[in-house]
């Protein structure tokens, strides 16, 4: 059946930039709320989000809490990137074709922004009974704050980031590189379909399944990542190009070179559309198309 990703996307994309919208307030004191919805709104693939929903629609998930879901994974993805541009770690002053929210608000603001952004991920999880939410289930609840923790956490994003950066100017093998990846970029990429999984009743095969190709795409987009860093520029990436060469990190060009890394990748893209034929779900056709659209990607 033929299948329009832009179409699929632009529909759930109109809801997530609402929400985002609606969520993340301006009001919040001192300007820390303008910074917030800077470092939010208007930018960004939502490439997590779309994971989510694909994911929830895939195992016909609660639609609510599959929503709540998709902006609480972004907002945390958000913070990252603001902490991760600051001075103190790598230091850049560009992301999403704009000035960074630290260059834009200063350090202190754009600490605290994080800050607060990863406190509203896990305050959207859990709505108050008081709003007109449908009621989520306790237990999806409890599920989907596990799973962002773990996926954020010192076993995902913050430590991969760790190794990240204590491996400046390190030789690491593909292994090495594999495991930092896997934390620093693919816990969250993998977090978001098993999110999304969570919002309905994915039986054990098919939550395997989209484990696996949760963990091909996750590392996938990282590997993708690289090659594009030394091969497209500034304006196309709305980020700093060859950031990762002049600052001498390991990356997947540098450790297996620029032809067999995109190789790698459609390797990996080969495994996630394996895991999703295996899965036994009726249609995947979202979650397909957003695995090829990751390795095919040019920003």
């Amino acid at each position: 059946m033929r299948f329009d990703l832009g179409e699929w996307s632009s529909e759930r994309l109109t809801r997530i930039e609402s929400a985002l919208s609606q969520w993340v307030v301006a009001d919040a004191p001192a300007g820390l709320g303008e910074a917030m919805r800077y470092a939010v709104l208007d930018g960004g693939k939502r490439l997590r989000p779309l994971l989510v929903l694909a994911a929830s629609e895939a195992v016909h998930g609660h639609d609510e809490a599959a929503l709540r879901a998709a902006c609480a994974v972004e907002l945390i993805h958000a913070y990252s990137l603001v902490h991760d541009d600051m001075p103190c770690m790598d230091d850049d002053v560009l992301r999403r074709g704009k000035p960074t929210v630290h260059v834009k608000f200063g350090q202190a603001k754009a600490l605290l922004a994080g800050d607060a952004l990863q406190a509203l991920a896990f305050e959207l999880l859990v709505p108050n009974t008081n709003t007109k939410a449908p009621g989520i289930p306790d237990r999806v609840q409890a599920t989907l704050c596990r799973l962002l923790a773990h996926a954020a956490g010192h076993a995902g994003m913050a430590g991969g980031q760790a190794i990240d950066l204590a491996s400046i100017g390190v030789a690491l093998n593909e292994s090495q590189l594999r495991e930092m990846h896997r934390r620093k970029t693919g816990a969250l990429l993998e977090g978001s379909v098993m999110m999304g999984a969570a919002c309905g009743e994915a039986g054990e095969t098919a939550t395997r399944e989209l484990r696996a190709y949760g963990s091909a795409v996750g590392l996938a987009f990282q590997v993708v990542d690289d090659i594009l860093d030394v091969t497209a520029d500034s304006a196309t990436l709305g980020k700093t190009a060859g950031k990762d060469a002049h600052q001498n990190k390991p990356t997947y060009v540098s450790v297996l070179g620029l032809e067999r890394s995109r190789a790698y990748a459609r390797e990996l893209l080969d495994e996630a559309l394996r895991a999703l034929k295996d899965s036994g779900l009726a249609d995947t056709r979202a979650l397909q198309a957003l695995a090829v659209m990751v390795v095919d990607r040019d920003n």
